[in-house]
């Protein structure tokens, strides 16, 4: 490969006048000296080194964002407005998978603080572990002390710019749901036991669950990996434990989509024997047969929301936005067994579908 020696020597110029005219500097040039350069550079097929004009700039261009897994429709759809902000102002998004591994989220950190990126973005959950939590917040606060600029996304023991997802809303609202179909017998899929957003959605689902009588016991309880095949083993062991089962509320729609096979792969009805309720809404969930009832989050919005903090003017104290949550109604869930013999004959409950399907 040609390198900036090469243009200079092509051009008939010093490297630094060569250089100057690559990136773009200030210093001023002759219009002939630049033509003789850019005609190089073509003849050469020369190709900058970004790393090398990244540490010339003065002004950071990158920004970095960690994430558990971009293929999850979740971190997906929030990367979307995490680039949608970041493209509008010419920004570069470097994305991280952590793959809910907190020391390699870590390694992320330090990594992308070397590549002196301008902002910094935790677009996972939130972990209940002390050790890593301080030892995040020590190599964060050495980023922001060179200026770098933190947000995260969920919760996070971190004293900074945050996003919040009003998982525990979500959680009551799907619980009351549920309730209110006349379950009583309602199993969960959790995610992870460490992650924040388990802890969330569990605590909202268990209060409206409390506010109507009815507790939720470990054993109609089973925490597996946030993605589709935890979701239809838990499921299963769910089912295996408890047979009677009426409702089964995962904690995310990937999660669902596995309860929903699992179902299907026993010859359960839904939502005629087993009521089903997702979370997060993701794109697919109203293309599934049948179309999923979920708590929708808006997380296109959560990722322009997390990028226009770092990017924008900075504040003299730490801004907190909740994103709401939402009920959306589709086919998984309906009256409960029981609750659809009491009320026989009388006039079916009112339902509200998605109008985007």
């Amino acid at each position: 490969m040609a390198t900036l020696s090469d243009v200079a020597r092509r051009a008939g110029v010093s490297p630094a006048t060569a250089s100057r005219v690559i990136n773009g500097s200030s210093k001023p040039v002759t219009d002939e000296l630049r033509e003789r350069v850019l005609a190089a550079v073509a003849e050469l097929q020369y190709v900058p080194n970004a790393h090398a004009q990244l540490l010339a700039r003065s002004h950071r261009s990158a920004v970095g964002v960690i994430v558990h897994d971009v293929s999850d429709p979740y971190f997906a759809e929030i990367t979307r407005g995490l680039q949608r902000v970041a493209t509008d102002q010419g920004r570069l998004l470097m994305i991280c998978n952590s793959y809910r591994d907190p020391d390699r989220e870590l390694e992320y950190v330090e990594l992308l603080r070397g590549h002196q990126v301008a902002a910094l973005i935790l677009a996972g959950s939130g972990y209940h572990d002390d050790a890593f939590t301080r030892q995040l917040n020590e190599k964060l606060a050495a980023y922001e002390a060179t200026g770098g600029r933190v947000a995260v996304i969920g919760r996070h023991e971190h004293s900074g710019d945050a996003v919040m997802p009003d998982n525990r809303t979500g959680g009551y609202l799907a619980g009351r749901e549920l309730c209110g179909l006349g379950h009583r017998a309602i199993g969960v899929v959790a995610g992870p036991r460490i992650l924040t957003t388990t802890t969330d959605r569990l605590a909202g689902l268990r209060q409206a669950l409390a506010e109507q009588g009815h507790d939720l016991p470990e054993r109609r309880i089973r925490y597996a990996e946030f993605d589709r095949d935890g979701g239809a083993e838990a499921a299963a062991r769910l089912l295996d434990a408890d047979p009677e089962l009426t409702a089964i509320m995962a904690l995310n729609d990937s999660m669902a989509i596995g309860a929903l096979a699992t179902l299907r792969a026993r010859s359960l009805a839904v939502p005629h024997r087993v009521s089903v309720v997702g979370f997060d809404d993701m794109p697919i969930a109203r293309d599934v047969t049948p179309a999923l009832t979920t708590v929708r989050l808006p997380l296109v919005d959560m990722g322009v929301r997390a990028m226009s903090l770092v990017l924008g003017a900075p504040a003299p104290a730490p801004r907190v936005e909740v994103l709401p949550a939402e009920l959306i109604r589709r086919d998984t869930a309906g009256p409960a067994p029981d609750a659809r013999r009491d009320t026989a004959g009388s006039a079916p409950r009112a339902r509200r579908g998605d109008t985007a399907l």
